[in-house]
Formats: structure tokens, sequence, C-alpha cells
């Protein structure tokens, strides 16, 4: 008898990794590129499969500035720290891979406003917050916000291509502060994914040594689908799935189901807030 794999996975994917599915901007920006909303992550790493069109990821790391260009097939991944910038070619579509599932979601996340802002903690959530929804008044809130994020983005770049690396190390500097009240909450999620994932393999290879894999006899298979087809991500149109570990950017009825799965809840990398259990 054959029956379907389990729809309602219990444990995150593979390394506890967070995955979701993105079509680059179209948003025409200041400097005539289109594109999303620089930024940069504190303690994940994120990469790019390129599964269609053609685009780049502008960078700003301690390497200077690159423009790395993106096909079909293309892999691209960038450690904590490296500001990218996602850029449309012409019918971009990506698969995102970013290490430490939820944590971005809960905050790891830090857009390239002007130093005004990123000085303000209070001006930078508004300026990061959209309203719920994939609406016109959302897509305006993102619109406003990659721009801003772009707005800050040139001047580093121009400074690191003149041979300044001083605003973006003063950018790292803002970001750490920030997000280092979230510090405790970001631990506890790592814990409970990356963490927890690993521990799990370590225990596996001890019940493998000792002869008893008791633990195979759990073994099983899972599938999901797309909880949200099109939100507002920072860099384009966002599919996304309501896994174990994963904090979805807006609260409806998929996100609370996997809020009554998961235990711990904060804001978001859009501003949002959440309750924690």
């Amino acid at each position: 008898m054959v029956s379907e794999a389990k729809p309602a996975p219990t444990r995150p994917l593979p390394g506890a990794v967070g995955l979701s599915h993105l079509s680059a901007y179209d948003w025409e920006a200041a400097d005539g590129v289109c594109g999303g909303s620089p930024h940069l992550h504190l303690v994940c790493t994120e990469a790019y499969v390129v599964t269609a069109g053609r685009g780049a990821v502008q960078t700003l790391s301690p390497d200077g500035y690159r423009d790395i260009p993106l096909g079909p097939g293309s892999l691209a991944w960038f450690t904590p720290g490296t500001v990218h910038r996602l850029v449309q070619g012409g019918g971009l579509r990506i698969t995102v891979l970013m290490q430490n599932s939820g944590l971005p979601e809960a905050g790891d996340a830090v857009f390239t406003f002007p130093p005004e802002v990123l000085a303000d903690p209070e001006r930078y959530a508004a300026a990061a917050t959209l309203p719920p929804g994939t609406g016109a008044d959302t897509e305006a809130a993102a619109r406003r916000r990659r721009d801003l994020a772009v707005e800050g983005y040139l001047a580093l770049r121009e400074a690191m291509t003149a041979g300044d690396s001083g605003p973006y190390r003063a950018f790292q500097q803002s970001a750490a502060r920030l997000v280092r009240a979230r510090v405790p909450a970001w631990r506890e999620l790592w814990r409970a994914g990356a963490l927890a994932a690993a521990e799990r393999t370590g225990a596996q290879l001890d019940a493998l040594e000792s002869g008893e894999p008791a633990y195979l006899d759990d073994a099983t298979a899972y599938r999901s689908e797309p909880s949200r087809l099109g939100g507002f991500g920072m860099c384009g149109r966002r599919d996304e799935y309501a896994l174990p570990g994963t904090t979805l950017p807006y609260e409806d009825e998929s996100a609370r189901a996997v809020r009554r799965r998961c235990s711990s809840w904060t804001a978001c990398s859009s501003g949002c807030r959440r309750p924690r259990r």
C-alpha cells in the first residue's frame, strides 16, 4: 500500500536551513538599477540558487565592492556582515537558502538606511515596518523602504569604491547595536533549531557506534506546499513555507498554525511583533 508523505513537518529542514522562493523586484531605484533593498545579516550566511532569468547581486565587504552576475544554475552565497543587493536583470527568480532558520525573520537583517535613521531605533523600526498583506499599501511601503535602503547603500558604495571603508564599518557597528537586545531570543531559536539538529546527528552517531540505532524506528518523510505566495520581502516577492523554526512575516492562519507548533516568537525583520510563549 502506498501513502503520501506526512504533510505537517515536526522538524526543520536538513541542518535547520530556511528556504523560500523569490522574484526580484523590478522597481527602478535612484541609480537606475532595478532590484531589492540592500541589507546585511549579523549571524546568518545566505545563498541564492538561480532557477530562472538573469541579474546580479551587488555586495560590500572587506573585499570591497563586487557585482556578481547571476544566471540559470548560478549559486552565490555571502557570510555575515556582507551587505547585499539583489539586482533584477530580467525574469530573475531564485531559491533562497538561509542558515539558522528563523533568525533572519526574528530580526537578523538590517537595512542600509542612512546613518541618522540607524541611530534612532524607533525611527528605524518605523521605516522597516510594512503593513500586513500584499495589497497596494504594502507595495507602496515596500518601495519606500527599498528606496531608503538604496539611499544609504549608495553612500556606502561610493565611499568604498573611493577606498574609504569607514562608512561601511560604521554601518556594521550600527547594525550590531540595533540587534543587540534581540540576541537572547536568537540564542533560543538557534538552540531549538540549528544546534538541536547538530546534536541529533551527534546522538545518531553515538547510537551507530554503540550498535543500537533505535532512532531509525522514527524514519519518515514529509512534504510541504508554500503557505504564502508573493509576499513583499526585502529583495522581492517571496513564496514562503510554514515550517518549524520559521517565523512568517505576517500573522495569518498559516502563521498561527506555525506559532502553535513553535515555542519562540519575536520581532520579525519587517518590524512587526508577535508575542513569545
